[in-house]
């Protein structure tokens, strides 16, 4: 089997890179707090299903993929000494429990500031890059789009850190483009903001970002 990954959330963001993980050749397992839910997922995918902490055990690449509000929690149930070290893909969005407005998605962060950053000062020890957060699920692994590749911005403070995870997005079909420490999320996480608009107003959802580079 390939390098080890553990996806730390169990919904749809959650199974659907744990499939493209196991599509692409790594060995996978997927967390919950209540792994039992997990049964028929399991039967279906062939990814054992773990609590977050054993998950975490698993993992040489760690996958937090759940709510923004319970990232912190959720990281500290999978246990600090198990993630510290590891290259963690921060997949959240600090999206609040208030509506949209005019199809504008609420963060509970304040444009100084990201939920990145909040993680890793929490966090010190683990290893986090932020991906995958501004494209939704169904596009998530190797889209095909007519125009070309699309774009997936990341960040993060540790640049071995980056090198693995430019390495999974050009597996899953993305163009990776960098953008430098975990600041760069204070720009990278309102891309999911933006990205909404055209779902909560034309209900489209397949859409994802692009740069052209001259």
């Amino acid at each position: 089997m390939g390098q080890k990954v553990g996806v730390l959330g169990s919904a749809a963001v959650g199974q659907t890179l744990a499939r493209g993980f196991k599509r692409h050749g790594y060995d996978v397992r997927i967390g919950s707090r209540t792994p039992d839910k997990l049964k028929e997922f399991s039967v279906s995918a062939g990814i054992p299903a773990g609590t977050f902490a054993e998950v975490a055990r698993h993992g040489d690449i760690l996958v937090l993929a759940v709510q923004g509000a319970a990232a912190g929690e959720v990281l500290s149930q999978a246990g600090e000494e198990l993630i510290a070290g590891k290259v963690v893909i921060d997949t959240t969005n600090p999206i609040s429990k208030a509506p949209p407005v005019d199809g504008v998605v609420q963060y509970f962060t304040g444009p100084n500031s990201s939920l990145l950053e909040e993680l890793q000062a929490k966090f010190p020890q683990a290893r986090l890059v932020k991906a995958f957060n501004s494209v939704g699920n169904a596009k998530m692994v190797n889209p095909v789009y007519e125009q070309g590749r699309p774009a997936m911005f990341f960040c993060g403070n540790d640049a071995d850190a980056k090198k693995t995870v430019a390495t999974v997005l050009e597996q899953f079909g993305w163009e990776p483009v960098d953008m430098g420490k975990a600041a760069g999320a204070r720009a990278i996480e309102p891309l999911c903001q933006l990205w909404c608009i055209p779902g909560f107003l034309q209900n489209r959802w397949t859409h994802a970002f692009a740069v052209f580079w001259k």
